[in-house]
């Protein structure tokens, strides 16, 4: 799959209000806001649908956007984003401005390399993350991070420490002490047979109390 054109046009916003924002949703439009980098904030628009196909890539969550407003182009990343329940639409963007010389803070993603190598060896992988938090100067952001697990065995795991940073980035979990290296991914032993008998005929807690209730 190609990776989307991250650049977007957006008009400011004047009309405010959930009365607003519904009639914006209904023209195909999709209400933000943009703020950050010492700046006022300002309420856009933009179109909804050409968004909602960027966003079902994984880029769009962390590569510098650019959205065109009134002219002039603007380097952003998107903070949050609120979708509909069960309607494949996005409801309302915060994007934070990019300012080259300020680190930014936000999440990238983590790709987990050689995964067949450890279940080739009897293993189950088991993510513990599969993100991580960040600071970064905005020319250093990496789309993701990679991790290789080729040549983990059952029983081993792979901590914050562990991982092989691009250049410039810092880890925020770090920051706040060495109880904070938290596990990324586990290599455990798969159940055997017999153990799985086991945790199938096991009854459980809830139908314990179930049955001590229908006997009162």
């Amino acid at each position: 799959m190609s990776q989307p054109n991250y650049a977007f046009n957006a008009e400011i916003r004047t009309d405010m209000g959930k009365g607003a924002s519904r009639r914006l949703r209904r023209e195909g439009k999709v209400p933000a806001v943009l703020y950050g980098a010492g700046k006022e904030a300002v309420a856009l628009t933009l179109e909804h649908d050409k968004v909602n196909n960027a966003a079902d890539h994984e880029g769009f969550y962390s590569h510098i956007l650019t959205l065109t407003i009134d002219g002039k182009k603007v380097e952003a990343i998107v903070k949050d984003m609120q979708r509909h329940p069960f309607k494949l639409k996005i409801l309302h963007l915060d994007f934070q401005r990019v300012d080259a010389k300020q680190e930014l803070h936000t999440n990238v993603p983590l790709h987990f390399l050689n995964e067949e190598d450890a279940q080739k060896a009897g293993g189950v992988i088991v993510h513990h993350l599969n993100e991580v938090e960040i600071t970064v100067l905005p020319k250093d952001l990496p789309e993701y991070i990679e991790i290789d697990l080729a040549g983990m065995n059952v029983g081993d795991n792979i901590h914050l420490t562990d991982l092989k940073l691009p250049k410039g980035v810092t880890l925020v979990e770090l920051t706040k002490g060495d109880d904070h290296d938290q596990v990324v991914v586990t290599v455990s032993a798969k159940k055997t047979e017999a153990e799985e008998t086991a945790d199938d005929a096991a009854p459980s807690e809830e139908s314990d109390a179930d049955e001590s209730a229908d006997k009162e």
